[in-house]
């Protein structure tokens, strides 16, 4: 002989609370996550900074230099080109290296410019990294940019 089960009041409470308690266990665990690898600001204060962001920028673009990053055997190569296609040396190249998602990665790579492109010595495992340069110009004009490279397995 089985007793019928009953859905009572409390029952439907408890589903209730069990559901809710699931979302924000899970909400909290995200919410920790996110902020144990945010890895800083990138500008103390965002309103001065915008205030010669426009003027930067131009000079920049005035530079007309094309970036691109490859990795293969070994090595990282950083392409840096005038508007004519020409290598570009820069005066300054300051470069870190590392992953789109984290901070753990990161590393800065030791570029030496060949004649043709800046070289490093490097290892990377396959998928999405992130190469955040910045350099200047000769005539010290400066150039900041976020370089997306992609390693194949």
């Amino acid at each position: 002989m089985t007793k019928e089960f009953k859905l009572t009041g409390w029952h439907a409470l408890a589903i209730f609370g069990g559901c809710f308690a699931v979302i924000i266990s899970v909400n909290l665990v995200l919410a920790y996550s996110a902020v144990k690898t945010f890895p800083g600001l990138e500008v103390k204060n965002s309103y001065v900074a915008s205030q010669s962001f426009d003027a930067r920028r131009a000079q920049q673009q005035s530079l007309g230099w094309e970036v691109y990053a490859e990795a293969k055997g070994g090595l990282l190569i950083l392409s840096i080109k005038d508007g004519e296609g020409k290598p570009v040396q820069a005066g300054t190249l300051d470069a870190v290296l590392g992953r789109a998602t984290h901070v753990q990665d990161d590393r800065t790579p030791d570029f030496a410019f060949d004649g043709r492109a800046y070289v490093a010595r490097e290892t990377l495992a396959p998928g999405n990294w992130n190469i955040r340069m910045k350099a200047t110009s000769l005539d010290g004009v400066a150039f900041e940019q976020r370089v997306v490279l992609h390693v194949e397995s």
